[in-house]
C-alpha cells in the first residue's frame, strides 16, 4: 500500500512516519513543495503518487495570530481540507483529517464526546470546525489535543528551555485537557485508517491535566533524566492573569471510548508518554 502524508515535517507528520506499518511506501511532502491551498498542486501531488491513503498532517495551528489571520487559517484548516479530500476520492483513496478540542467551547464539566455539540471560541477553533465538515462523510477525522514530539514548537520543549534559564515560570492552571504524544497519535491514526474506521473519533492519551499539572511533570521527569540540573519555582495562574488575543476552553477533555474500543485498548496515560519523550531527548538530544 500507499501513503501520501501532508505536512510531512510537523510534529504529527514525522510521527506519521516513525509509526508507518510494515511495507507501506510513504510520499511525504511539506508546505515548500506543495501549496494546499492550490487546487491544481494538490491534484498534480495526488495524481503522480496516488496513494490508497492520504494524511492531512498540515494546519494553521498558531492560535493567537488566527484571530487577525483568519481568512489565512480558513484556506488552510478549511477550504484546503475539501481540496484534498475530493482528490483522494477521486482517486479512491482514504482520507484521514486531523482536528482539534477547540472545536469546543469548554463549558462542560465532563469529557466532550464527539457528537456533542461544537461551539468553537476563536478563529483557530472556527476554521477547524469548517475542515471537519468539508472532510466528507467518508474521511476518518480524528480530533486531539496538547499534541507534543521531541521536534517542533511545543509545550514541553518550551517548558524545558524555561526552565533550565529561569528561577521561577508561571503556568495556568485553570485550563484542563489532555496532552497528547505526536508519535502515539500517529500510530493510533495508521491502526484506524488500516481497520478501515471513518466518522469522528477523539484521541489523546488517557487521563486529564492542567497545564500547571503538565508543567510539574515536566520537570519532576527531566529533573530524574538530568535533563535540568535545579528546580524553578512552577508558579499557577489563572487564565485571566495571561491574556491572550484567542479565548481557550477551560475544559477540552475528549472521550475516547469509542476509539479506544475500536484500538482495542486505551491510549498510554499522558504521564507515561511525557517519560518516553523526555527519554527519547536525554538518549538523542
Amino acid at each position: 500500500m500507499k501513503a501520501l502524508i501532508v505536512g510531512s515535517n510537523g510534529q504529527l507528520g514525522r510521527g506519521l512516519q516513525a509509526t508507518a506499518p510494515e511495507g507501506m511506501k510513504s510520499f511525504c511532502v511539506d508546505i515548500d513543495e506543495l501549496d494546499i491551498t492550490a487546487p491544481s498542486a494538490v491534484d498534480a501531488w495526488v495524481e503522480k503518487t496516488r496513494p490508497d491513503i492520504l494524511f492531512n498532517a498540515a494546519a494553521y495551528t498558531a492560535v493567537d495570530k488566527a484571530e487577525q489571520e483568519e481568512e489565512r487559517a480558513l484556506a488552510i484548516n478549511g477550504t484546503a481540507v475539501g481540496t484534498l479530500s475530493a482528490a483522494a476520492r477521486r482517486i479512491g483513496a482514504r482520507f484521514v483529517h486531523v482536528s482539534t478540542d477547540f472545536v469546543f467551547g469548554g463549558r462542560s464539566g465532563v469529557p466532550y464526546p464527539p457528537d456533542a455539540t461544537t461551539e468553537p471560541l476563536g478563529a483557530y477553533g472556527r476554521t477547524k470546525l469548517v475542515g471537519e465538515q468539508l472532510a466528507g462523510p467518508d474521511a476518518l477525522i480524528v480530533r486531539t489535543a496538547w499534541v507534543y514530539a521531541p521536534v517542533g514548537g511545543n509545550f514541553v520543549r518550551t517548558m524545558l528551555r524555561l526552565m533550565g534559564e529561569r528561577p521561577e515560570v508561571r503556568v495556568v492552571a485553570d485550563q484542563i485537557g489532555t496532552p497528547t504524544y505526536a508519535p502515539a497519535l500517529a500510530d493510533a491514526l495508521w491502526r484506524l485508517v488500516t481497520a478501515g474506521v471513518t466518522g469522528v473519533h477523539h484521541y489523546t492519551d488517557s487521563g486529564a491535566a492542567s497545564w500547571y499539572d503538565f508543567a510539574v511533570a515536566i520537570q519532576e521527569e527531566a529533573l530524574a533524566a538530568g535533563l535540568l540540573r535545579e528546580r524553578a519555582s512552577v508558579i499557577p495562574i489563572s487564565t485571566a492573569e495571561f491574556p491572550t488575543p484567542a479565548r481557550r476552553p477551560h475544559f477540552s477533555v475528549l472521550d475516547k471510548t469509542a476509539t479506544f474500543a475500536a484500538l482495542g485498548g486505551p491510549a498510554p496515560h499522558w504521564r507515561d508518554n511525557l517519560r518516553v519523550m523526555i527519554g527519547h531527548i536525554k538518549a538523542h538530544g
